[in-house]
């Protein structure tokens, strides 16, 4: 059910721009999403048990890779709701914009944006403080682009950013395959992969190994949502006790699959333990898009309302499926 756009070839980077989030119930603490200029420190943390907390505690992700590959686009389609054709007029970012991401009880964290032209191992950055707080490095690749670049940066910024901190997720999104056959994206994943972890292997023969985890993604499908939704579940130290009261829901109903969602990104921050199929999750995140849209029209207000609109969210998605 992927959406019948044209694929982009040259995807800028965009800068910096306030965005107005909305909350749905703030009887829960559910909070809309904001754009904070927070200066940087170091951002170490767990994932937080309730809403509301501080910057400096919450897990960080960075964005990295070449310029024009995509990365501003991806932030700006998951979190503030950008259509992808929209994309287009964003300008390319100079420096690195940290964004803070925090609109429930498990999706609270720090998007990085970096510049693709920028050396963060040079002298001149700290890269202790970049990359000492960092829970997940997503990388991004332009698949209808020559990758050879892309790959040395990659192996460049992994090597270095293990070193620094060994506790980092890296993760590989190959982006832009909307233009790409079938048989294109598996044989471009395939080589890619290669490429990069024969590169770890050969030069860093002594180094503990890495692990990098890579996704096909693209800014006009579902594809995009499933990939940051396995970046966000790694970050989450509650995810096998919520896979497992996902499973006992199933077990002991007629559910044929469960999604724990945060509605406003559709990103899905838990599921039971049978295979995910991207179809269903797309229906599910469409099914998720028309009951927003009714409630807007036909819900009650926020102030008079004594359901939580997040909440009621879930157990229709459960039910229905």
């Amino acid at each position: 059910m992927a959406r019948p756009y044209s694929s982009i070839n040259d995807d800028p980077d965009y800068g910096e721009e306030e965005y107005d989030g909305t909350s749905f119930h703030q009887d829960l603490n559910v909070m809309g999403y904001g754009d904070d200029n927070v200066e940087g420190g170091d951002q170490a943390g767990t994932w937080a048990s309730g809403s509301g907390m501080p910057s400096d505690t919450k897990p960080r992700i960075l964005l990295m890779g070449l310029r024009r590959s995509g990365k501003s686009s991806i932030q700006k389609v998951v979190f503030h709701k950008m259509s992808p054709n929209e994309t287009l007029l964003l300008e390319s970012t100079s420096k690195i914009e940290k964004n803070d991401i925090s609109n429930s009880s498990f999706v609270q964290f720090q998007i990085w944006d970096s510049p693709g032209q920028i050396d963060y191992f040079d002298p001149a950055f700290d890269s202790e403080m970049i990359f000492g707080g960092c829970g997940a490095l997503v990388f991004v690749i332009d698949a209808q682009d020559d990758y050879s670049e892309a790959l040395n940066k990659l192996h460049m910024t992994v090597t270095n950013a293990h070193k620094v901190n060994p506790n980092i997720k890296f993760e590989v999104f190959i982006h832009k395959v909307d233009g790409l056959s079938d048989d294109h994206k598996i044989e471009c994943q395939r080589d890619i992969q290669q490429q990069a972890m024969d590169e770890l292997t050969v030069s860093d023969a002594n180094v503990p190994a890495i692990h990098l985890s890579f996704y096909l993604t693209s800014i006009y499908d579902h594809s995009i949502f499933e990939a940051f939704s396995k970046v966000i579940q790694k970050l989450i130290p509650q995810l096998p006790t919520l896979e497992n009261l996902l499973d006992i829901m199933i077990s002991n109903s007629r559910i044929e699959k469960a999604f724990l969602v945060d509605v406003v990104s559709k990103i899905y921050v838990a599921t039971d333990s049978s295979p995910v199929d991207m179809q269903t999750y797309e229906l599910c995140s469409d099914m998720i898009d028309v009951v927003i849209d009714v409630s807007c029209i036909y819900g009650l207000k926020e102030e008079s309302s004594g359901i939580n609109a997040e909440y009621f969210f879930f157990f229709f998605f459960f039910f229905f499926f």
